[in-house]
């Protein structure tokens, strides 16, 4: 039987101002919420972005790599192609914008690879988040990516005689077309990444695609001047209509065709590619 003692004991125990204040606290606590879909896409981006903090070797290709192609194509083949390195430097930049950009899509397929062979994200699986939050962070991220190499390949233009004659709002407008353009690229690299898991075959598969891309088109030649049965399938692929919609906003003559060719194509990647990715991400 409980003796008395006990008994006015018991509650003098629970009455202990620690005891107490831990109540307090607990009573005047918020309950803990699943964060928002934005929320969730912020953190990981943020994560992404910490990876360049914390390895800015990664800075590498959006920098040094851009100004080095620029200058090299430019000295060696704008007096063969335009007569003056200054008239085709012209032609070239918005092109090599396009491939510079287009090129680095890979290493969002290469980090979702790396992260996936690491068990890294079935732990994101388990987390109360919107699930496709771990991909959108790392597009997200690497967007800024796009940016910093698109500020380099320009300022470095200016510096060796570039003049955009479209202005300001051209340049910001072309440069958002190939921002927009690689998200959706990225998509593909993406799926891959998930579905490979491994990062030296994602590089493989992608450097294989687009090289072969990047080079036949608009880039750097104007397709008129090849042969007859190549310059209608150069003329038409998706990096020539988005280097031809780019160099149509650079030099003030809007390409419609190009532009809309464009859009079209970047919405078909982001359904095709996107769906794939998030039913791999799914099923992973």
């Amino acid at each position: 039987m409980t003796t008395t003692a006990e008994k006015t004991a018991a509650p003098a125990l629970s009455d202990t101002p620690q005891r107490a204040e831990i109540r307090a606290l607990l009573a005047g606590s918020e309950q803990d919420t699943d964060p928002t879909a934005w929320g969730s896409v912020r953190a990981f981006t943020w994560r992404a972005l910490l990876r360049i903090k914390h390895v800015p070797a990664q800075l590498v290709d959006v920098t040094i790599w851009p100004v080095v192609m620029l200058v090299l194509f430019t000295l060696m083949f704008g007096g063969a192609i335009a007569g003056t390195t200054g008239d085709y430097i012209q032609y070239l930049l918005p092109g090599m914008l396009v491939m510079t950009i287009v090129m680095i899509t890979m290493y969002t397929g290469i980090s979702v690879a790396n992260d996936n062979s690491k068990g890294v994200s079935d732990r994101f699986r388990t987390l109360p988040i919107w699930r496709p939050a771990p991909m959108v962070g790392f597009l997200l991220a690497d967007a800024v990516r796009y940016t910093v190499a698109g500020a380099f390949m320009l300022v470095t233009g200016l510096i060796m005689g570039y003049r955009p004659e479209g202005g300001a709002g051209g340049v910001l407008l072309g440069t958002a077309v190939v921002l927009a353009f690689s998200f959706c690229v990225s998509w593909i690299w993406t799926w891959i990444g998930l579905i490979v898991s491994n990062e030296k075959t994602v590089m493989s598969i992608s450097t294989t695609v687009l090289f072969p891309l990047t080079f036949l088109s608009s880039i750097m030649v104007d397709p008129s001047t090849m042969p007859s049965w190549l310059e209608p399938v150069v003329a038409n692929t998706p990096i020539s209509n988005l280097a031809d919609s780019v160099r149509g906003f650079f030099t003030g003559e809007f390409d419609a065709t190009a532009t809309l060719l464009t859009a079209a194509w970047s919405a078909a990647l982001l359904v095709v590619f996107g769906s794939l990715t998030l039913r791999a991400y799914n099923r992973s």
